[in-house]
């Protein structure tokens, strides 16, 4: 058994973290990319009154804007589905209720006509409020259907101006149902608490945050973004695990999303054949504000309950993600052992110890993904299991020898040289 502790440096590695070296079976496996639907992209671009402040490069922020998207328009990839929303364009009063209902589809998500698209964000004009959580969940709904990757692009130089309803809170939902939605914010000329509620956003769904300051920043970001819709990317496949292992779900190789909420504990299953290895992974992302000193355990055991290997990370507040994983090779059947079941059910147990103070939100459960990779295992598992070292143990045992081997030379050159140097 083998005992791996795999820490991540931040959110921005958590998906490469989890699929890093793995090679899923040629298969409809969980989370492949399946390029069936064409990648979707919907920019949502605040045009409340603020954003007619004269500080990006001399012009205003909306004129940088606009220059911006139209040439994004012009480098967004023939295969991306695009569409535009606004938040604050068209109600210019001061009912608040009004005001935050103030969103809409300015060009509909589907294949580009730049023509008309650069036509439709030449009359935006900057006007009211800034409802940000509203024009999240529509622009969720925008991008609703199909398999293809989902990308919200959010450009802002304010924070939402219609709470109770709370865009971080919207993220969360949002990246809950498992669809495959990212969310990527740009702040123009962001203060500190607009940064704050930016990056919320974009941590809560996986996306990215930028500040922004000048208009070829804008332009390089958006379109760089919108290029990255077009790249093929693996989306992970919703799951729910179970409270007890009888009745966990049974997953394959793949890549799994689920919520868990504090102090929970979640199982699933994994059906192992003799002479296969099972490689699992686990990443936990604080998507909120949680008290320092927290750690994530994975742990497979056999479904009488005895342990077979774990692997375990702890932080102390300076990570936003913990992620760890585990190996265990079962070893190919004996002659003798005929009348044993070739095959295995594994339950992989994840158990978190994170905590917040009161007044923050438990649920929906802090966001989980759980890669999981049964693959042939090698010749002799049991070698494999012996710390981690496996065939290494001839290497070890070789580099010993020629150590000890060296040192005997060494020793005797060193005494001939005093012996030399005494007689002399």
């Amino acid at each position: 058994m083998i005992r791996r502790t795999r820490p991540v440096a931040g959110a921005i590695a958590l998906l490469a973290a989890l699929t890093a070296g793995i090679a899923f079976p040629a298969g409809a496996a969980a989370g492949e990319p399946t390029g069936q639907d064409a990648p979707k992209v919907d920019l949502v671009l605040d045009v409340s009154g603020s954003m007619r402040a004269k500080d990006i490069d001399g012009q205003s922020r909306m004129a940088a804007a606009k220059q911006a998207f139209n040439e994004v328009l012009d480098a967004t990839p023939e295969e991306v589905q695009l569409g535009i929303r606004t938040l604050g364009a068209d109600y210019a009063g001061d009912d608040r209720k009004e005001g935050c209902k103030d969103t809409a589809q300015l060009y509909p998500v589907g294949p580009l006509d730049r023509t008309e698209a650069k036509t439709a964000v030449a009359t935006l004009v900057p006007t009211g409020w800034t409802p940000i959580g509203p024009a999240l969940l529509q622009a969720a709904d925008d991008l609703d259907g199909g398999d293809g990757s989902k990308r919200i692009v959010l450009i802002s130089d304010g924070e939402d101006t219609c709470a109770p309803l709370d865009p971080c809170e919207v993220a969360r939902e949002i990246a809950a149902k498992g669809i495959g939605l990212t969310i990527d914010t740009l702040g123009l000329v962001p203060t500190a608490k607009l940064s704050r509620q930016l990056s919320c956003i974009a941590e809560a769904t996986g996306g990215t945050y930028t500040s922004v300051e000048h208009q070829d920043e804008l332009t390089d970001r958006v379109n760089e973004l919108v290029d990255r819709a077009a790249e093929p990317v693996v989306t992970p496949v919703a799951t729910e695990g179970a409270g007890s292992c009888d009745k966990a779900p049974v997953l394959q190789s793949g890549l799994y999303t689920d919520r868990e909420e504090f102090g929970q504990q979640r199982w699933y299953r994994v059906e192992l054949l003799a002479g296969q290895e099972l490689r699992a992974s686990v990443s936990v992302a604080a998507d909120r504000a949680v008290r320092p000193d927290y750690g994530v355990l994975l742990r497979a055991v056999t479904v009488h309950g005895r342990e077979i290997v774990r692997g375990e990370a702890t932080g102390n507040g300076r990570t936003d993600v913990m992620s760890t994983g585990l190996r265990y090779p079962k070893p190919e059947r004996d002659d003798d052992d005929s009348d044993k079941p070739a095959a295995e059910t594994v339950c992989l147990g994840v158990t978190t110890s994170f905590s917040a103070d009161a007044g923050v939100k438990t649920t929906p459960g802090l966001p989980l993904e759980l890669t999981v990779d049964v693959v042939d295992g090698p010749d002799n598992a049991s070698d494999v299991a012996s710390f981690g070292l496996g065939r290494g143990w001839w290497l070890l045992g070789a580099l010993v020898a020629a150590g000890f081997l060296a040192g005997l030379v060494w020793g005797w050159l060193s005494r001939w040289r005093v012996a030399v140097w005494r007689t002399n």
